[in-house]
């Protein structure tokens, strides 16, 4: 289930029942971090917190203490993880000593209703429809608008020139694809907000339903991807065999292709064990919009199945990886399935594929620095 379902899942679990819950978010980290701004925990009144905002070691401190750190309202905690526990990286943080030399800044509120809550209807509408989303926070603030105050690009704050600016650095998070944080300052006060990047799930379009398909969907639906199974053999395509996946769809290899939406901005990995359908599917995929396109089995035969086909463009040969997966060893299904998708999680990220201690950039992306009311300001501002 993706993570988006898994999320609104919770909350509808426990919304449902009729009790309420805290929804802790992540939404700015200073240092080492095991889980960056967005990471999300619901917290229901009864039973087992669901999702997670850190490595494991933050969970327990708050899922303890969330209900009375947002009984007055929505509230932002620091926790540090830094080895000196006298002396943490923010003076306001909760220490734990842990040597990781970070700082989470955790944003707790309650959850009473779905009605009329921006968080999650734009949560849904990502969920439903497979499209990306941007949404702004108020995580700190010295004037009227209170943390934990959100806004969409279409949203109003009361102050034109606020709502402008936002609304200009919403529509930047959701062009790059990259969360980001914002100082303001001006007859609202100072305001820090944390404009956040809304990813839909991922999706992986698996042409070939044999046995060594099956790790493969497993494995990617565990990382909360949506997945489709297709093939050609009716004794193969069953939902049945496929549990985890989307779809699994029976298609003739011979006909067009009939559901080429699926492919756009998705992951393709082909797989059937058969020259015919790979031709056929494999013609089909470099003719989509997919992000990365994966051919299993030896070189010289992909090179084959490409020296039979019309010339396909440039473009699209280099999203085209064959044998595709990472050179990890290991001829088991499901060595062959976490090679694949450790591949296209490396293609989706702008990764190699390398070992860690080979990187000298930090493991994660570098989080953007808050830009402050004084730069904010040399934005031009549309005229109300």
């Amino acid at each position: 289930m993706p993570c988006i379902d898994r999320l609104l899942a919770a909350v509808d679990a426990s919304l449902g029942a009729g009790t309420e819950a805290v929804l802790a978010t992540v939404v700015k980290v200073r240092g080492s971090a095991y889980r960056r701004p967005g990471a999300r925990m619901v917290i229901p009144l009864v039973g087992a917190p669901s999702g997670t905002v850190s490595g494991g070691c933050l969970e327990s401190e708050v899922a303890k203490k969330a209900w009375w750190l947002s009984e007055r309202g929505p509230k932002v905690v620091a926790y540090s993880t830094a080895a000196d526990e006298d002396d943490p990286l923010d003076e306001a943080a909760l220490s734990f000593g842990l040597g990781c030399n970070g700082t989470v800044y955790v944003l707790m509120e309650r959850l009473q209703q779905t009605e009329g809550s921006i968080l999650l209807a734009t949560l849904r509408q990502v969920r439903d429809t497979g499209q990306s989303a941007a949404l702004a926070t108020v995580i700190a603030s010295d004037g009227p608008l209170a943390v934990g105050t959100r806004m969409v690009r279409h949203g109003n704050w009361g102050y034109p020139a606020l709502t402008a600016l936002v609304a200009h650095a919403l529509a930047d998070v959701q062009r790059l694809g990259k969360s980001a944080l914002r100082r303001y300052r001006g007859e609202w006060g100072e305001v820090e907000v944390f404009l956040e990047y809304l990813a839909p799930a991922r999706r992986l379009v698996v042409f070939g339903a044999g046995h060594d398909a099956q790790p493969l969907v497993r494995m990617a639906s565990l990382l909360g991807w949506k997945v489709t199974v297709v093939d050609g053999r009716a004794h193969f395509a069953r939902q049945e065999r496929f549990p985890e996946a989307e779809a699994v769809i029976c298609a003739d290899a011979r006909a067009p292709l009939a559901f080429a939406d699926r492919l756009d901005g998705a992951a393709v990995a082909i797989m059937t064990h058969s020259l015919s359908q790979d031709f056929h599917w494999l013609r089909a995929a470099l003719g989509s919009g997919a992000a990365y396109i994966g051919q299993l089995g030896p070189r010289d035969r992909t090179e084959r199945l490409l020296a039979d086909m019309d010339e396909p463009p440039l473009a699209a040969l280099e999203r085209l990886h064959y044998p595709m997966g990472l050179d990890l060893g290991g001829d088991s299904p499901e060595s062959v399935a976490m090679a694949i998708l450790a591949e296209i999680t490396a293609v989706f990220n702008g990764r190699q594929g390398g070992p860690l201690k080979g990187r000298q950039k930090s493991i994660h992306d570098v989080e953007p620095s808050v830009l402050h009311a004084d730069m904010a300001a040399q934005i031009r501002v549309p005229s109300p």
